[in-house]
C-alpha cells in the first residue's frame, strides 16, 4: 500500500539521493499522464524514482527513466514499465524549465511522487549536479551540525 498521507498527500515514492547528489534551485509540482494500470500499480505503492529525469521536447514535459512496475492483476492491457510520461505544467513553467536546462550543468529531476486529492502528482526540481568534494562537503556540515547539538542537549540535561 501507499505511504500514510502528509499534508493531504498519499506518498508513493521519494528520491532521498536526489538531494544529495544534485543541488537544488527550484521545485516545480506537476501532474502525470498515466494509464489505468500505471495508477494501480502506483496505488499499491510501487515505484523508483531513482534512474529518472525529465526533459522538454517539443514544447511538452516529459519525465524519463521513472520505474513503475507492471500491474500484478494486469492482462495484456498492462503498461511498459520505463516507458515515458508526459507531465503537466503550465506554459511559463515550461518555458522557464526549458530555458534554464539549456545552460551548461542544469536538469530536472523527480524528487517524489505521490497522490494528492486522488490525482497523480511528481514533484520535479532544476538541479544542478554537485561534484564529489561538494558533497563530502555538504556529509561534514550535516555531521558537525549533529555533534554541535548533542553537545548542546548533553550540557542542557547535566
Amino acid at each position: 500500500m501507499a505511504k500514510a498521507k502528509v499534508d493531504g498527500r498519499t506518498m508513493v515514492a521519494a528520491n532521498r539521493k536526489a538531494r544529495h547528489d544534485y543541488l537544488i534551485q527550484d521545485v516545480f509540482e506537476a501532474g502525470l499522464v498515466l494509464t489505468g494500470t500505471e495508477v494501480k500499480a502506483l496505488r499499491a505503492g510501487r515505484a523508483s524514482l531513482i534512474d529518472g529525469w525529465g526533459e522538454i521536447e517539443g514544447g511538452e514535459a516529459w519525465l524519463h527513466g521513472v520505474h513503475i512496475p507492471e500491474y500484478t492483476q494486469g492482462t495484456w492491457t498492462n503498461h511498459a514499465p520505463r516507458r515515458k510520461r508526459k507531465m503537466l505544467l503550465h506554459r511559463e513553467e515550461i518555458e522557464r524549465l526549458e530555458a534554464r536546462t539549456r545552460e551548461k550543468g542544469h536538469t530536472i529531476v523527480p524528487l517524489a511522487l505521490y497522490f494528492l486529492n486522488g490525482r497523480a502528482k511528481v514533484e520535479i526540481a532544476l538541479a544542478m549536479g554537485k561534484k564529489d568534494w561538494d558533497k563530502r562537503q555538504a556529509l561534514r556540515e550535516r555531521q558537525d551540525n549533529l555533534e554541535a547539538q548533542r553537545a548542546i542537549r548533553e550540557r542542557r540535561d547535566r
